[in-house]
C-alpha cells in the first residue's frame, strides 16, 4: 500500500484540501491523511469555508479532523508533502534521521507560478478558490508523478 500526509500549518485549510481531492482521485490502494505543524486546530473541522469552496467542486471534507502531525509519521507514509515553504521547513526539522517519508513541496511538483500554497484562512472568498485551483493541480501533479514511476 501507498500512503501520503498531507501537511499546512494547522490542519484546516490547505491539507484537508488535499486531503479530499487525493481521496477522491487516487488509486484505491493508497492510505491518505493531512496534519499539523502546529496543534492550534486539533480535533476541530476543516474551516467552514473550504468545507463550501471544496463542495462547491464535489469534494466533501465534513468528515476529517485536525490532528498535528507526529515523529511516527514520518514511519507510516511514503510521501509527505508540505503546501508550503515554512511547512517544508519545518517538517525537515521534525523528520528522523531514519525515517523512509520522501519529503516534498506540493507547488514544486510542477509548473504552478507559485511555490507556495497561500493560506486564504485571513482572507476573503477568492482566497479559498485560488488555493482550491492550485492545491487540487497539486495533487493532481503528485500522483502522475509518483504512479509514473
Amino acid at each position: 500500500m501507498n500512503s501520503v500526509l498531507f501537511v499546512c500549518l494547522g490542519n484546516i485549510c490547505r491539507s484537508p484540501l488535499a486531503d479530499g481531492i487525493a481521496r477522491k482521485i487516487s488509486p484505491k490502494n493508497w492510505k491518505i491523511d493531512g496534519a499539523g505543524t502546529s496543534a492550534f486546530h486539533s480535533g476541530e473541522p476543516p474551516d467552514i469555508r473550504m468545507q463550501k469552496t471544496a463542495l462547491k467542486h464535489d469534494y466533501d471534507l465534513s468528515n476529517l479532523k485536525s490532528r498535528q502531525v507526529k515523529t511516527i509519521d514520518f514511519h507510516n507514509f511514503d510521501y509527505i508533502v508540505a503546501m508550503d515553504s515554512q511547512n517544508y521547513a519545518d517538517l525537515k526539522d521534525l523528520q528522523p534521521k531514519n525515517s523512509h517519508a520522501q519529503l516534498l513541496q506540493l507547488l514544486k511538483l510542477g509548473d504552478f507560478g507559485a511555490i507556495d500554497v497561500p493560506d486564504p484562512y485571513y482572507g476573503g472568498e477568492q482566497g479559498f478558490e485560488d488555493c482550491f485551483s492550485l492545491v487540487e493541480s497539486g495533487v493532481v501533479a503528485f500522483f502522475k508523478r509518483v504512479i509514473s514511476k
